[in-house]
């Protein structure tokens, strides 16, 4: 796959890590319909990069459903979706306050996880569409875990656990999708120079970005999207999890 053939939906695309793959797709070439409930930003962003969008709930199947059909009139097809999507939350299994809160716990694994999923499976039924190329590709899904699903935190138990699903469903996503012809891969970055992070005091910010062996420093939003990018590209990456930390190894 070519990046200049790609035409490319990206979930979470308003902000973070998404935005940064919207504009490194455009600028290179590829169609990109953007897709996130943040409506406002969604549109100037799309507006300014010269793609389209989507108001989508990422849990909601006939949200996505819309979605899909939208990106696909608009585009003429699908070939890749970039499931970026996704919200972090923080509490201990047993805090001072008494256990994690259920409902907190059901909503982070119903965004990042069951989103993902469900973005994931139903852009592979509209992949599936495509004519093949001459060695069988379709397309290609790219979904967001985390160092945090391999070494998380205190606190991260919810947020852990929606990520180590996203990487535990790599390998099997990618072995059911062979006869379609749609590959299957997952970034999981480590701590990245995100609007969610640099909302924090600078001085946290410096204690983590020092944490990283090499480079010492915040990752860069569009060294992800250069990576999800490489992975298009690549046809012979399949059903892997890639990390992408700067050696990172969270304590």
């Amino acid at each position: 796959m070519q990046i200049t053939e790609t035409t490319a939906i990206i979930t979470g695309a308003a902000s973070g890590l998404g935005e940064a793959t919207a504009r490194h797709f455009r600028a290179r070439g590829a169609a990109v319909t953007l897709l996130d409930r943040d409506v406002e930003r969604g549109r100037a962003i799309a507006g300014e990069i010269g793609a389209h969008f989507v108001e989508t709930d990422v849990t909601d199947e006939a949200s996505v459903t819309t979605a899909i059909a939208t990106a696909r009139d608009a585009m003429g097809r699908v070939t890749a979706a970039i499931n970026c999507a996704g919200i972090a939350t923080g509490a201990k299994t047993l805090g001072r306050d008494g256990p994690h809160p259920l409902d907190t716990f059901r909503r982070t694994v119903d965004v990042n996880l069951v989103g993902s999923f469900n973005v994931a499976r139903l852009a592979a039924a509209e992949i599936a569409r495509n004519d093949p190329a001459p060695d069988g590709t379709r397309g290609v899904i790219v979904n967001t875990a985390s160092i945090a699903a391999f070494d998380g935190q205190k606190g991260q138990a919810a947020y852990a656990a929606s990520k180590g699903g996203i990487v535990g469903l790599t390998l099997p996503m990618a072995r059911d999708l062979t006869r379609e012809g749609i590959r299957v891969m997952a970034i999981a970055p480590g701590i990245f120079a995100t609007p969610m992070l640099k909302g924090l005091p600078q001085a946290v910010q410096d204690e983590l970005a020092a944490d990283g062996p090499f480079p010492a420093r915040l990752g860069d939003p569009d060294e992800y999207a250069a990576l999800a990018r490489f992975i298009v590209e690549c046809d012979y990456l399949n059903g892997e999890v890639i990390r992408l930390d700067g050696a990172l190894r969270m304590q």
